[in-house]
């Protein structure tokens, strides 16, 4: 089944039961010399793996500027498919879990929960509702019901800001947390956790995100990738050779600019609530009736069809786009009427804030550009 009409490209559906980030913890967890043959070659009889999670940097972003980047170059490797959608809270639970988007429920960026007076939309990197922190009402802890790491206790080298919020207890309960507040600290920690035996260490570092959203692409996000690129050559250089780097991304990035259209829910009508993110909405019918999301998805398609595929929920899952079948717990986070941009769009709503209308590069589609993340490996220098 395809979604795709005349003139539309095709979009990218995850390959989750091969080389996907899904797959990627597993794979690599598992005893030397019985890793799958679609790792990078260094991995595959290596005694201890760093795997190293670089945030918002799509293969199609890092594959024209290797030649600036002298130690990630020397990586060998390919490209995999993220989750849909390509968003950090979603792709960053099926790495760490090990399963796709339909098994663990964290489906979203914005997603529907119950609120103290009524259903809300809540941020689940913030763990946030419009009344405020939702850990009172949503438990972190069962939100998401899969086992990070296969249930090893793994340390997790990543800013100290992030250990104990809400969507780090949702995606990495049971982990150890090593916090750094600088990141010259993060070579330092990795290497002393190699060195006291440690057979598996998961690293994140966010700040290609952070430059992608708020420069775009040019000189900033240049500078970065060099900056990040020195990252990788300190932890190269303290690991020994019989520990293997893994360097992934959770999702790519467009550049979309000022290129913003309002989703306008007079318009459309019908519509009780969107949630989503802007280059993946899902709109919510306000009425009941069976044909409802149909009758939405074709008023949808007529405004926005030339800008981005129009799905209904259950042409979704039909699609495998989240990876299987999606329990009636998570179908109710979820709207009834995707909209995934294939133009360099943001589909914004009135509830989005100023601050989130500046954003330059943006992610949450199913293009190439978002989906396609970097699968590269080392073994280490010392």
């Amino acid at each position: 089944m395809t979604l795709t009409e005349t003139g539309q490209p095709p979009a990218v559906v995850p390959d989750y039961r091969g080389a996907n980030l899904a797959t990627v913890v597993p794979a690599l967890m598992e005893t030397p010399g019985r890793r799958p043959l679609w790792l990078p070659g260094p991995v595959s009889t290596a005694e201890q793996v760093v795997l190293l999670v670089v945030d918002g940097l799509g293969w199609l972003q890092l594959a024209p500027r290797l030649g600036m980047l002298a130690n990630i170059s020397q990586l060998q490797g390919r490209p995999i498919t993220s989750v849909v959608p390509s968003t950090t809270a979603t792709a960053l639970t099926s790495l760490v879990v090990g399963a796709p988007p339909a098994s663990h429920g964290l489906v979203g960026y914005k997603v529907v929960v119950g609120g103290p007076q009524a259903p809300e939309i809540m941020n689940v990197l913030k763990w946030r509702t419009k009344s405020g922190d939702a850990r009172s009402f949503v438990d972190p802890g069962t939100f998401q019901a899969c086992t990070p790491f296969g249930g090893v206790s793994v340390p997790v080298v990543s800013k100290a800001d992030f250990a104990g919020s809400g969507f780090t207890v949702a995606h990495q309960r049971g982990a150890r947390q090593v916090g750094w507040s600088q990141v010259s600290e993060m070579p330092i920690d990795v290497a002393r956790l190699i060195s006291t035996g440690e057979r598996f260490v998961y690293a994140y570092y966010d700040g290609v995100d952070k430059i992608a959203h708020a420069r775009g692409f040019g000189p900033y996000y240049d500078a970065e990738l060099v900056a990040f690129d020195r990252i990788v050559g300190d932890m190269l250089d303290s690991l020994p050779s019989s520990a293997a780097l893994v360097v992934t991304a959770d999702h790519g990035q467009v550049e979309v600019g000022p290129n913003l259209v309002e989703l306008d829910a007079d318009r459309i009508g019908g519509i009780s609530m969107i949630s989503g993110e802007a280059r993946l909405r899902w709109l919510h019918c306000a009425d009941a009736e069976a044909d409802a999301p149909e009758r939405l998805a074709a008023k949808v398609r007529d405004l926005y069809g030339h800008q981005a595929w129009i799905a209904t929920f259950e042409e979704v899952e039909k699609l495998k786009w989240f990876g299987g079948p999606i329990a009636p717990a998570v179908r109710a986070r979820l709207g009834d009427v995707a909209v995934a941009a294939y133009e360099p769009v943001a589909f914004v709503e009135p509830s989005d804030s100023p601050d989130s209308r500046k954003l330059v590069c943006r992610h949450g589609s199913l293009t190439p550009a978002e989906m396609f993340v970097p699968l590269v490996a080392c073994r280490g220098r010392l």
